[in-house]
């Protein structure tokens, strides 16, 4: 081929060019090579002084050289904090890079040979010898720069892909994980990569149990595909169950790192992530083991400049289901929460037959059929948390109900035996049926009383299907807000639900398995609104030891539930949230105390606008209610001895506005009526004139909880 003059002048120089560097760069390599020695001394130096400004770490390290062109031995490694247990001892490592990146400033890790290393992490009392991994260098600048997160998950991936070498070959390495007596013992007799695949045996506090790092590992081309097993028994977390109280072993966990990328602004990794045979057990979380015999997720995971996200396109598996979830938490300039998750229509058997062992008792061994489809739609800007967007549905399509699992859930249709718990101990058996003379039908309760208790409860009780959405938002903000759960969100049928199928622990798993229960009897019509209030009221707790509205006007008032006036209506369904408080609203004499004067006009006009009552000046009988003699000299003054009759841990019924509350002084009732009072905002039946008098009697409360905290 010809080439014109001017090109191959052009040529000439270009090569004349090119032919300097590589002069100059074997030049820079021979005088390079020539003085490694002393290069490394220096490098080793700068990091023992560094090791000792910056962390008070007394480092040493022996006879540092080069083998060959790109090969560093080490030998007696020593880091010891100062005052502290010694960290890590290595008796000889060899260490080699690779050779272009490093010309280009990247420490790529070519091989690692390791004879005899161990690492202690100790914590004696207060002190601990890796204390340093958590000192901040001072901040010079007056202000710190911006993070950007997909650039810093990009790099800290790449420099973790970095440090995985192509070969390794690791004998006799030992961690500990030492805290005062207890010990927690992991050698590694043997770690090998060869030719990019892992084999690994690790013995866990001296052979009471064998894991294995079995699979292939490709840093270069950013794959990594391994599992972690134990021999003949399952993978145990000591650490985690000492730590968190969680108990959580299984079986086989998977990891794989399929690819990443980086697209604008966001930081793409994709993945698997699966387990076997997991069991997880808190009692945060159940009152027993739950157990998740396969699981899986393919993830793309995202990182953007201010947020971390898993898209939609990822598909958790759990045995035959699957499912698209949209995470997302966004962390400046605010934190936001985002949850998305759609199904298809699944098969209905298939997904009870999805949920975990032991998550829901009653449940298990339930047949059905037909289809079923969930979504969720969450959203919370921590700026604006009132604000929050919630929306749970299960869609059914041809559901329907074959067989009943451990827990019939018809029973509450007919008479059964209801047996009431507190401190995990049973307080006695009460039949709930005519059998039992106090037994109520709910013809023979006062309309009083059934509308006080639903206005202040559950106002649209007889119209929802289990659940009031407005209500949830509201117990989400409060219990953002408070950053602790002030205020549930649970219905008539829920709190039916809780006492008749459930036990009384405060559990996720009891919290998820209500609302289950609750869809199972709303939407497939197991029992009527009607019956289902009958049962209610027949059976929560309305004081100490006192169950049932029979029991509870006798108690009270000595008098039959149909006779009920509605100001003891009102004081009855004031005290169901918290019974064994009821006492506290009596002086001495009988009367009720003036605090509850307002909450009485509240309810009472709530009442009479919807024509339950008429309209009353006069407080709605608040003056006229009178607590029977024969129980008057229980009631004790205005002082801390009511404490612990007013918020015993076991207590309460928990209504639409108060579901979870943690542990609280005395002084805390007012805290308890303005709850209720903020609770009534749910009621969507409210007029516009209702709910300014709401309004005021809410700040009106807040000034007076103000004045008392101040006194």
């Amino acid at each position: 081929m010809h080439i014109p003059p001017k090109y191959s002048r052009y040529i000439k120089i270009a090569g004349i060019v090119f032919a300097t560097l590589i002069v100059l760069f074997l030049i820079g390599a021979v005088i390079a090579y020539s003085k490694r020695e002393a290069i490394l001394k220096t490098v080793v130096e700068k990091a023992t002084l560094k090791a000792k400004r910056d962390y008070n770490l007394n480092l040493s390290i022996r006879d540092p050289h080069f083998e060959g062109l790109s090969t560093i031995a080490f030998s007696d490694i020593a880091v010891v904090p100062e005052n502290r247990d010694s960290l890590l001892h290595m008796d000889d490592l060899h260490v080699k890079v690779k050779l272009m990146p490093l010309m280009l400033g990247e420490i790529k890790l070519a091989g690692i040979r390791l004879r005899s290393g161990k690492l202690s992490l100790v914590k004696r009392d207060s002190l601990r010898n890796y204390d340093f991994i958590f000192k901040r260098k001072k901040d010079s600048s007056a202000t710190r720069s911006k993070v950007n997160y997909s650039d810093l998950a990009n790099n800290l991936l790449n420099q973790l892909l970095y440090k995985i070498p192509d070969d390794m070959d690791l004998k006799n390495f030992e961690l500990n994980i030492i805290r005062d007596t207890s010990v927690l013992s992991f050698d590694v007799p043997s770690a090998v990569i060869d030719d990019g695949a892992l084999r690994s045996t690790i013995l866990v506090n001296k052979n009471e149990s064998v894991w294995h790092l079995d699979g292939n590992v490709e840093p270069s081309d950013q794959k990594l595909d391994f599992k972690l097993y134990a021999e003949g028994k399952k993978v145990e977390l000591p650490l985690i169950e000492r730590k968190l109280g969680l108990k959580v072993n299984f079986d086989t966990v998977y990891t794989q790192l399929k690819s990443t990328r980086k697209s604008g602004d966001e930081f793409h990794i994709y993945g698997s992530w699966a387990i076997t045979n997991l069991l997880i057990n808190h009692p945060k979380v159940a009152a027993n083991d739950i157990i998740v015999p396969s699981g899986s997720i393919d993830a793309d995971l995202l990182v953007g400049e201010n947020y971390i996200a898993i898209d939609s396109s990822s598909v958790i598996h759990l045995k035959n289901i699957e499912i698209n979830p949209f995470l997302k938490f966004t962390l400046s300039p605010a934190k936001i929460y985002e949850m998305k998750i759609h199904t298809p229509e699944l098969d209905a058997q298939q997904v009870f037959d999805s949920f975990p062992v032991g998550l829901f008792e009653s449940l298990e061994g339930i047949r059905v059929a037909g289809k079923l489809q969930y979504n969720l739609d969450f959203y919370l800007d921590s700026r604006q948390p009132d604000s929050v967007r919630f929306s749970s549905s299960l869609n059914p399509s041809g559901f329907r109900i074959l067989k009943w699992g451990k827990t019939n859930l018809q029973k509450i249709n007919s008479t059964f035996v209801y047996t009431p718990y507190e401190y995990g101990k049973p307080m006695r058996d009460i039949t709930i049926g005519p059998e039992n003379p106090n037994y109520t039908p709910i013809d023979a309760i006062s309309p009083n009383l059934r509308n006080a208790v639903l206005t202040a409860e559950d106002p649209s009780f007889f119209s929802h299907r289990g659940f009031v959405e407005k209500s949830i938002k509201r117990s989400i903000a409060t219990n953002f807000k408070e950053k602790a759960f002030k205020r549930g969100g649970s219905t008539i049928s829920m709190q039916l639900v809780k006492n008749v199928f459930l036990n009384r622990q405060k559990t996720l798993a009891r919290k998820i398995e209500e609302m289950l229960i609750v869809w199972l009897i709303e939407n497939n019509h197991v029992s009527t609104k009607r019956r289902m209030f009958e049962v209610y009221l027949n059976l929560i707790e309305w004081g100490r030891n006192v169950y049932g509205i029979g029991e509870a006007s006798r108690y009270y008032f000595d008098k039959s539930p149909m006779d009920l006036t509605v100001g003891e209506s009102i004081f009855l369904a004031n005290i169901v949230p918290r019974p064994k408080s009821s006492l506290y609203f009596f002086q001495p004499d009988g009367s009720l105390r003036t605090s509850l004067r307002g909450y009485f006009k509240l309810i009472g006009n709530l009442m009479a606008s919807r024509g339950l009552v008429p309209r009353d000046t006069n407080a709605y009988g608040f003056y006229s209610v009178r607590l029977k003699e024969s129980l008057r000299r229980q009631v004790a003054p205005v002082d801390s001895t009511v404490a612990d009759s007013l918020f015993d841990e076991d207590g309460g019924n928990n209504g639409l506005f108060q579901d979870i509350l943690p542990d609280r002084k005395p002084d805390t009732i007012h805290i308890d009526e303005l709850t209720r009072l903020k609770a009534l905002q749910d009621d969507t039946t409210m007029s516009r004139s209702e709910r300014r008098k709401l309004r005021r009697e809410l700040r009106r409360k807040e000034r007076e909880m103000q004045r008392n905290k101040d006194d």
